[in-house]
């Protein structure tokens, strides 16, 4: 059995009474990715239109009397936030998309094609334009309600989650979302158009301390969620007769893992605007490298979520300096061909 195991690419973890089975060769390629984004944070908070020397860096977090106030004010309350909000979002909308695909059993899959980016941008945009004095806490929460109604709306008009319908029907309803948020912005004061378009673009610009705590917060159930059923997950994948012999309760893992990356992008594009494609991208990416189970594909999808976001906000932050390009400006331009390359592998079923 052991031989079998070995040979499969597994290694069998033993603490105590708690054994595991292993792969470690995705360790070794998530903890790649996982340095490679403390790289990329520790270069982003160093690079800008004020250079900043590595040194400074611990100094501003532990020995601040050593620096002068503009320097801590970079690396603290402008760079260090939008980094960390870069890295957060991107993880939150990749496993968003991991787990919308497996529970659809659909690699087209992503919240942000099926509307509920641009439900939770309607009510997002609502609130920031019309009630402007609403705390930030309850963004995610109205967002949240948005993307999930436009949710429910495209599964009663698609009739199953598993057939590439259920992609089409979100399209179609993502578009007249937007069409809506055109009329909405062209009648609207131009100072708070302007406002509004930053945000629609994918703007981390304004990313703080307290809109990453929001962020964190609304994300951190929804992701305890998608990893205490990652099990029945796998076992669901075998099919809904089988998983029901197993023991799976096929309704509940449904809604529990469908309303979970709900939340995720809700949560993300309430607090930094529309990021999209990463939820499309990342899923995909990690299946070819990291392969596995349901645990692997979640933490492998967040990773390279994060690693996506990161790297896009930072090339829009420094390549055309002192002009910022939004993150979601920078993604779609990559994401958009991923797309188009996804739908020509399955011209033959759609």
């Amino acid at each position: 059995m052991n031989h079998v195991i070995a040979r499969a690419g597994f290694r069998r973890l033993s603490l105590g009474v708690f054994q595991r089975l292993i792969r470690p060769r995705a360790l070794k390629i998530a903890a790649t990715l996982a340095a490679i984004i403390v790289m990329l944070i520790l270069f982003g908070v160093t690079r800008g239109s004020l250079p900043i020397p590595a040194s400074a860096i611990g100094k501003a977090l532990f020995m601040p009397e050593a620096l002068d106030a503009q320097q801590i004010t970079i690396v603290r309350d402008i760079r260090l936030p939008r980094l960390l909000m870069a890295v957060l979002c991107g993880g939150m909308l990749g496993m968003a998309g991991a787990a919308m695909q497996s529970i659809t059993r659909n690699g087209l899959a992503d919240p942000g094609l099926i509307g509920v980016k641009e439900g939770t941008s309607v009510v997002v945009l609502t609130l920031i334009l019309l009630f402007p004095s609403i705390g930030l806490v309850w963004r995610p929460l109205a967002g949240m309600a948005g993307g999930l109604l436009i949710a429910l709306l495209v599964m009663v008009l698609a009739r199953d989650l598993s057939r590439p319908r259920f992609i089409l029907v979100g399209i179609g309803v993502s578009w007249a979302l937007s069409a809506a948020m055109g009329i909405f912005i062209t009648t609207a004061d131009i100072r708070d158009v302007q406002t509004a378009m930053t945000w629609l673009a994918g703007s981390l610009h304004a990313a703080t301390w307290p809109l990453l705590l929001v962020a964190l917060v609304w994300a951190l159930p929804a992701m305890i969620i998608l990893y205490l059923t990652a099990r029945a997950a796998d076992v669901a994948l075998l099919g809904n007769q089988v998983a029901n012999g197993l023991g799976v309760n096929i309704m509940r893992l449904t809604w529990l893992r469908f309303l979970a990356p709900v939340l995720l992008t809700s949560a993300s594009v309430s607090c930094v605007g529309s990021l999209g494609f990463v939820g499309l991208m990342a899923p995909h990416m990690a299946r070819f490298w990291l392969r596995g189970g349901q645990v692997a594909l979640l933490s492998g999808s967040a990773l390279i979520g994060a690693l996506l976001v990161l790297v896009t906000d930072t090339v829009g932050r420094l390549a055309f300096a002192p002009l910022q390009i939004p993150a979601g400006i920078v993604i779609s331009l990559f994401g958009c061909p991923f797309f188009i390359l996804l739908l020509w592998r399955r011209r033959d079923v759609l």
